[in-house]
This record gives structure tokens, sequence and C-alpha cells, in this order.
């Protein structure tokens, strides 16, 4: 990926009448001098890449779901799951109708406010099976952590985007960017959640590597990182500890800490090359698979649509990634290249972690499959990522 991280980010000047909000009927979205703003530039790809999975995923939530007692047209998850798809479009939209402009600008606010969200969790957050990730709003349960991702990402962004020395950066000048990563994870860890701290983690890695950092920088934090790994093995819950040693020896407790995974290859592997049919297979319709329509919901859709479903799952995903790079290579400054890398490297690094865990490839960290497992706070976070990867293709490079 080509992205030139040494010419620092400079800001179009944003003009009251040429970039203002627009949405009367006939009139122009956004204008901009020099940029091929017509509706025939819009992303359709990765919006039609976008309804695809979400359908799947609503799909597949329904028969997760399903039961003979509530028959119908949607099951009570599957419903829910409708309204916010309905909800994130509309956030979506709201984030890809204004310049990015104003993301940049609003990258160090909107990531203190991600910190006072964390904050309020552990003070006033809900408990859910042993863990305080949640903050209950009017009946609906809002997950900060999700949000954290996003603005860690815009944070970085910015700091990479204004630096005037060109990289790559040494370990003292990586400072500040390690500082923005650690501070947010310090909390998450405390829920805990352990999975959503090594997301941030791998995500900022990502970004941090395409801007460029020298050799002997990425020998020490790779140092550093496996030292704080032992150290950090003997500050984990129990719980944590069993599902790491699980992935080890996944047999030692098929109906304990192993159970998930052994459910979970069982399901899969019952699914063959064209699975068993929708609304059909022991493993989903007798239950037998935990977590069925959220984090093992990969295992579900296998079970019924087999191998081939599998497949067309996975490349439907990778045109998916290949679109969201493609977006960051054309992106128009610096600040557009990095927001958009992290973005890629946030869904590549949910889906992998995602499927290799109910794959049994990787230890089980309650890694949510983005626009197809069921949750409210990860469909919106996915939404705003997407509308401002179609805000970025929207006003790339002319």
């Amino acid at each position: 990926m080509t992205i030139s991280p040494g010419n620092s980010y400079r800001p179009h000047r944003i003009d009251k009448a040429s970039d203002d909000f627009i949405s009367l009927p006939g009139r122009r979205l956004i204008q901009q001098p020099l940029e091929r703003n017509r509706l025939y530039d819009f992303d359709y790809a990765t919006l039609i890449l976008t309804c695809l999975l979400v359908g799947l995923g609503i799909m597949t939530i329904y028969s997760a779901t399903y039961t003979p007692e509530n028959a119908g047209w949607l099951t009570a998850f599957s419903r829910r799951q409708c309204s916010w798809f309905g909800i994130g479009l509309g956030v979506g939209t709201l984030v890809f109708v204004f310049h990015y402009n104003y993301l940049y600008h609003a990258a160090y606010p909107l990531y203190g406010l991600s910190l006072l969200l964390l904050v309020a969790v552990e003070v006033a957050g809900s408990q859910h099976m042993g863990a305080t990730r949640w903050l209950s709003l009017g009946g609906l349960n809002l997950q900060p952590s999700e949000l954290v991702k996003i603005t860690v990402i815009l944070a970085l962004a910015r700091y990479f985007s204004n630096r005037r020395l060109p990289p790559p950066y040494n370990l003292r000048e990586l400072l500040p960017p390690l500082a923005i990563v650690l501070l947010p994870c310090l909390f998450i860890l405390k829920q805990p959640d352990l999975g959503t701290a090594l997301l941030i983690f791998l995500i900022s890695g990502v970004v941090i590597l395409i801007v460029g950092i020298t050799r002997r920088t990425l020998a020490t934090i790779m140092t550093a990182a496996l030292i704080c790994g032992s150290i950090g093995w003997q500050f984990l819950h129990d719980y944590q500890r069993r599902r790491v040693l699980t992935f080890l020896d996944p047999e030692n407790d098929p109906l304990g800490s192993g159970y998930h995974i052994a459910q979970s290859k069982i399901a899969i592997g019952a699914g063959k090359f064209f699975g068993n049919g929708f609304l059909k297979g022991t493993q989903n319709t007798l239950h037998f698979l935990p977590e069925q329509h959220t984090d093992f919901i990969f295992a579900a859709y296998a079970e019924q649509w087999g191998f081939l479903g599998c497949i067309i799952l996975l490349t439907l995903y990778l045109a998916f990634l290949f679109r969201s790079l493609n977006i960051a290579m054309e992106a128009r400054d610096t600040f557009g290249s990095y927001l958009g890398s992290g973005i890629a490297a946030i869904f590549f690094w949910q889906i992998t972690i995602n499927i290799g865990m109910v794959s049994g490839l990787m230890p089980v960290v309650g890694i949510p499959l983005p626009l197809f497992s069921y949750g409210g706070t990860s469909m919106l976070t996915s939404m705003i990522l997407i509308g401002m990867l179609l805000n970025l293709h929207f006003r790339r490079k002319g």
C-alpha cells in the first residue's frame, strides 16, 4: 500500500458556502472544488457488500433464535438487529454527509468522550456474566469499548498526519501515540475485556506499522509485549486462563471450559459441503451451541450452509476488505489514508479473530463477527466505520 506519511496533514479550507450540510432534494450534498462529487462517484460496491453481509447475518440470527413458539417473520433478536441496522444506517449517513475534515477536528474531543464513557462504566455500568462492560441508556445497553476502536484510530490518524518529521519514527517519538492506545486499554482490561483490549492493540499496531517505525523500535516493542504478556498472565482471571489452556488442549475439559469450542467444531463439521439447510441442524435447532446468535454465529451459519456457504461468506468479507484498503490508498491526504487503514484493520482483525476462535484456531475472547453477529453497539460501530469509508471514497483524490 502506497501512502505518503511524510506529507503533514493540511486540512482543506472549510468554506461555509461549499461545505455546509445540505439535505434539500435537488441540491448537492456537499460541493467542493477539484472534486468529482457526483452520485456516480458514490461507492455502491461497499454499500451492496454491507447489505449482503447484514442480510445474511439477520437470516442466521433468525434461525439461531427460532423456536416454534416464536415462529413468524422475525424473532425478537432478529427484529432488534433490523432496528439497530436502521439506526446504524441513519448514523452512518450522517457521518458520510459531513466532510471528513470535521472528523479530523473532532478526533481528540471524541477520544476524550470515549474515555469518559469508560469511566462511567466503572461507576455505573451494568453487569452481565461477571463482566461490567455496558451502560444502560433508556432501556438500551451501550458498550463504550466498541466505540473506543473508532476514537483510537481517529486520534492516531490525527496525531501522525500532523507530524512534521518524516518517518520512520523511534520509540521516543511513539510515546504519545502509545499513550493514546494504552490509556483506554487499561480501563477495558479492568472490566474485564481482554479480547477488546488485545484487538485495540492489534489495530493500533497496523496503523503504526503503516506510518513507519525503525527496526530497533519494532524489536523493542515486540520484546516489551512478550515481557508484559508473561507478567500479565499472573493477573488474568481464572476463566481467562482456562480459555487459553483450553485453546492449547481443547479435549481436556469438553463439558466445562472446552464446551463452546467442542460444540462449535461439531456444528461446523456437521455442515459438510452443502450444509443441512435453513432452520436445520441439530447443534443450531436444539441449542447445543452456546452464544449461537452472537460470538458463535459463524458456527451456526456453517452448520446450515456448509463449506460452500462459508466460502461465499468469506468471499464477501474479502471483497469488503479489498474495497477498504483501496479507499485508504486513494484518500486525498495522510489523515484519510491512516483513517482508512485503521478502519480496514478493525474489520480484518475482528473477522480473523472471530472465525479463528469459532474454529478452534484461537482462544475464545468474545469478539463478534462484524455486520453479522447480534449486537446493537457492534452494529452501530460497524455502520459508523462504513460511513467513514464512504466519506473517504466520495472525497478521494481526483
